[in-house]
C-alpha cells in the first residue's frame, strides 16, 4: 500500500477550510511526513494518519511549512514516545530547526537528529529511495522524490510444474533470480520461469516552486506528481515574482514528465474550497489533474 494524506493544502495563512502545508505518505506501514506547518498536529489527529512517524522531511522554511514542529514533537514527548526522529531540510537546518526544537522549556526524552540535505542527495532505504532534487522558489529550497525499487518480475506457477519443480523453496529462489539445481541433476535457469522486472512507484513534493526544468527531470513517468497551484493565469506575473506557479503552470510540468497524476496544493485563500478554476486551467493540459483538499487521500496503486 502506497497512499498520500493532504494533511494541509493552504497557501501562506491558514483558512477554515484550508490549513498550512504538511503530506503524510504512508508506504507498506511506514508513515513519513513531509512539511510542517502550524496546526499540523492537530490534523494528523483529525485525519487518523497517526504519529508512527520517525523522519520528517522539510522542503524549506518559511513559517507556512515549519511551525508545526515545535508542537509536534513536544506532543510526542507528553506521549512518553522514546523512540529518535530524524529532521531533514536545506540549509541552514541545523540553525532554523535547532532555533524550533528549543522554543519552550519542555525538552523531549527522546533523540532527535537534524540532517542537511542538497540536491542530488540520495537517501537509501531497503526497498525504496528518497532523491532530492532543487526547486526555484525565493530561498534554498527543496523537493522530494519517493522512488521505490523494481520490484521481482511474474513466475509463471504453471511453467514451473511443467518443469517438475516441487512448490517450495526452489520456487522462492527462482523468483529471486537464482539458479537451481534439481534433484534429477537438471539446472534450471530463472530467466525460463521469471519475467522482467516491474517498476515501483514514484511519488514526487516539490513543495513551493516556480515551473522548474529540475522539477520535470525529478517527476519523470512519476505515479504522482504533488505540484503547488498558488495562483491561477491571471496572476502569472505574481507567481514569478513570489517564487511561486500557476495551475497552468504546474500542469504543463507535469505533461512534459508525462506523470499520471497530478495533485494541486498549496491554494491561495483567494479560491474557494474546490477551486474549480484552477481545475479547469491545469485540466486543458492535463486532464488528470486533482484539486487537493486537506483530508484527502490519494492511493498510488502499481501498474499493470
Amino acid at each position: 500500500m502506497l497512499s498520500v494524506t493532504f494533511l494541509g493544502t493552504g497557501a501562506a495563512c491558514p483558512t477554515v477550510e484550508r490549513n498550512v502545508a504538511a503530506l503524510a505518505v504512508h508506504r507498506e506501514g511506514e508513515m513519513l511526513l513531509f512539511d510542517c506547518g502550524e496546526g499540523t498536529q492537530r490534523q494528523m489527529m483529525r485525519y487518523g494518519v497517526g504519529f508512527s512517524f520517525r523522519e520528517v522531511f522539510f522542503t524549506h522554511y518559511h513559517s507556512d511549512h515549519v511551525l508545526g514542529i515545535t508542537g509536534l514533537l513536544r506532543t510526542l514527548g507528553l506521549q512518553n514516545r522514546l523512540e529518535k526522529i530524524t529532521l531533514y531540510g536545506p540549509r541552514p537546518a541545523e540553525r532554523i530547526l535547532g532555533a524550533l526544537l528549543s522554543v519552550g522549556v519542555e525538552r523531549t526524552r527522546f533523540p532527535i537528529e537534524i540532517v542537511e540535505l542538497k540536491s542530488g542527495d540520495i537517501l537509501a532505504r531497503r526497498e525504496y529511495d528518497i532523491k532530492v532534487f532543487a526547486t526555484d522558489h525565493r530561498a534554498d529550497t527543496i523537493g522530494f522524490a519517493l522512488v521505490e525499487h523494481d520490484r521481482l518480475g511474474r513466475f509463471d506457477p504453471e511453467q514451473a510444474q511443467d518443469l517438475g519443480i516441487p512448490e517450495g523453496p526452489l520456487w522462492g529462489k527462482l523468483h529471486r533470480g537464482e539458479t537451481v539445481t534439481l534433484e534429477d541433476g537438471r539446472v534450471i535457469d530463472p530467466a525460463r520461469l521469471v519475467g522482467p522486472p516491474r517498476p515501483g512507484r514514484t511519488v514526487v513534493y516539490a513543495g513551493d516552486t516556480r515551473p522548474s526544468q529540475a522539477v520535470v527531470e525529478a517527476s519523470r513517468d512519476a505515479n504522482l506528481l504533488v505540484h503547488e497551484a498558488t495562483f491561477g493565469e491571471d496572476e502569472v506575473d505574481r507567481a514569478k515574482e513570489t517564487g511561486h506557479s500557476t495551475a497552468r503552470q504546474a500542469a504543463r510540468v507535469a505533461k512534459e514528465a508525462r506523470v499520471r497524476q497530478l495533485a494541486l496544493t498549496h491554494i491561495s485563500a483567494r479560491y474557494s474550497r474546490d477551486a474549480p478554476e484552477l481545475a479547469a486551467e491545469a485540466r486543458e493540459d492535463f486532464p488528470d489533474t486533482v484539486i487537493a483538499r486537506d483530508g484527502m487521500t490519494i492511493d498510488v496503486p502499481f501498474q499493470p
